[in-house]
């Protein structure tokens, strides 16, 4: 059990991942400062944070986040990023007021109403307003399609996976497994007739800059995929 409110556990997490984007260490008083909260305050949040493996805090180095913290972070960040969708799509709310909204919302927004929320949806890849990314889910399915294929209530109970990254955030020469394909059925069934399927290897071999395509090896083959369709793609 956290020793602080899940709410703010949450809030924590999520901002620490928001600053932790150029992969160094948080500093105190960056979080003090995006949070508007006093130092000591957050401080004594990150110890005991710390204590219950959610991050790994150094004082007078920074906080990262745990395997534990990234999942949960990542959750919060995908269901903050759905209801944005959520509100401008089909609700209409003005763009000034969805983040704050989103915000109010993210912490009570169930899995398994994350779940229907994404199936309403379409499965979007990104906000409507700013284009950021949506976070794969953490269920261990294969795809949307897999997803939409199976009972609410059943999908909801599969074992939480690991975080994902795309396809596209991959090095030069780096490896990966596939874990999972986000789209409909014919992106699904097209990557799968490339050998492009849950659980197969690859290795990016050529990312061109901007919004050009991404080269990969995969069962032998080289594949070149367009950068849009490479996003879709999420690896392990």
């Amino acid at each position: 059990m956290y020793l602080v409110k899940k709410e703010v556990v949450e809030q924590y997490l999520k901002t620490i991942l928001s600053l932790s984007e150029d992969g160094k260490p948080v500093k105190t008083t960056e979080l003090s400062k995006k949070m508007e909260l006093a130092p000591a305050t957050v401080t004594e949040s990150l110890q005991k944070l710390a204590s219950d493996g959610l991050v790994k805090y150094e004082p007078y180095h920074g906080t990262t986040l745990t395997e534990e913290g990234l999942v949960i972070a990542t959750k919060i960040r995908r269901k903050h990023r759905l209801l944005e969708r959520f509100l401008s799509d089909m609700l209409g709310l003005e763009s000034s007021k969805v983040h704050e909204q989103a915000c109010e919302m993210e912490h009570k927004l169930s899995d398994e109403a994350e779940v229907a929320l994404c199936r309403i949806l379409n499965h979007p890849d990104t906000c409507s307003d700013d284009s950021q990314s949506i976070p794969p889910c953490g269920l261990d399915v294969k795809s949307c399609v897999e997803c939409k294929d199976q009972a609410l209530a059943d999908i909801v109970k599969q074992k939480e996976r690991k975080s994902l990254k795309p396809l596209t955030e991959l090095g030069a020469g780096e490896k990966a497994t596939i874990q999972f394909i986000r789209g409909g059925r014919s992106i699904v069934q097209r990557l799968n007739s490339m050998g492009l399927t849950k659980g197969a290897q690859i290795s990016l071999q050529k990312s061109s800059p901007f919004s050009g395509p991404v080269e990969i090896s995969v069962r032998g083959c080289k594949v070149a995929l367009g950068r849009g369709v490479a996003k879709k793609i999420f690896v392990q």
